[in-house]
């Protein structure tokens, strides 16, 4: 791998990891059944709306210095990619 290649996006900051993640159609969607809309799909601005919501904060870049931020966001990813089918469904 060359230092061109992509990085994993566990390898970015948060605020990276979350900005990526609200590109992404497929929360998008799952952003917006959270949200009581289940036929409906989010765009990235919903959808960063409601990232923000969730780990309480006014700024994707506090991801970056705020843990209990960061946490939330842990907790958020976990859950979207156990929706996706992406891990097993936490216990």
């Amino acid at each position: 791998m060359n230092a061109h290649s992509r990085q994993r996006l566990v390898d970015l900051q948060p605020a990276q990891q979350a900005g990526i993640l609200c590109n992404d159609p497929q929360f998008q969607q799952y952003a917006a059944i959270r949200c009581g809309f289940p036929k409906q799909q989010f765009n990235a601005s919903a959808a960063a709306q409601y990232l923000r919501e969730c780990c309480q904060i006014d700024s994707r870049t506090l991801l970056n210095t705020c843990p209990a931020a960061y946490s939330k966001l842990a907790a958020l990813r976990t859950d979207f990619d156990a929706w996706a089918g992406k891990i097993a469904t936490p216990r």
